[in-house]
């Protein structure tokens, strides 16, 4: 158990050893169940894994990138059952649907995609996040490259005010977005 990642000095912190441990062992307990079996791990289920942080916990970064291969290989899973059952052609009328909640969000002006933090409260750049969105936007209109990856690794300043967007809706349309390109293969 105590070599499933890297670990880190007695000075800085990683991941609570046990929980990922538990965690990890949860999910191939999971994978190896038939697909559609009760008790199925979701990608949003691992996408929402947390770990307390400890000194000589596990490296964060191997921890987070074991996730996103976890993530990856549940949507495949979903997606393929999916396809099996209902066929392709299905399986992207539901991913199109999906986007269409999403489009309109796209289509507003920069600077007022998202609800700014209320008061003096502090946010999410707009600007930085008007970037990302722009690719999110090329993706869905051109074709132009975008993996769920790139999305899951995009950092945000901090702003206030109307500089700034409210970090949870960004985080949830995010989500939306990352199932969509995991849907499509773009992991």
């Amino acid at each position: 158990m105590d070599d499933l990642f890297p670990h880190t000095s007695a000075l800085r912190l990683g991941y609570h050893r046990e929980q990922v441990a538990e965690f990890f062992t949860q999910a191939r307990q999971a994978y190896e169940r038939p697909a559609g079996a009760a008790a199925e791990l979701t990608p949003l289920d691992v996408r929402r894994a947390s770990f307390d942080l400890k000194h000589r916990g596990y490296s964060t970064a191997a921890v987070d990138a074991a996730l996103d291969r976890l993530e990856i290989a549940f949507a495949t899973r979903a997606r393929d059952s999916y396809v099996r059952l209902n066929g392709q052609d299905a399986w992207m009328q539901q991913l199109a649907i999906k986007a269409q909640v999403l489009y309109p969000r796209l289509r507003r002006p920069k600077g007022e995609r998202f609800s700014h933090p209320s008061g003096l409260g502090h946010g999410y750049s707009a600007r930085d996040v008007d970037l990302l969105i722009g690719r999110v936007t090329a993706f869905f209109d051109r074709g132009e490259p975008l993996s769920a990856s790139d999305v899951r690794s995009a950092t945000f300043g901090r702003a206030s005010g109307s500089r700034a967007y409210e970090e949870r809706v960004v985080d949830a349309f995010l989500a939306r977005t990352i199932d969509i390109l995991l849907g499509v293969g773009e992991g």
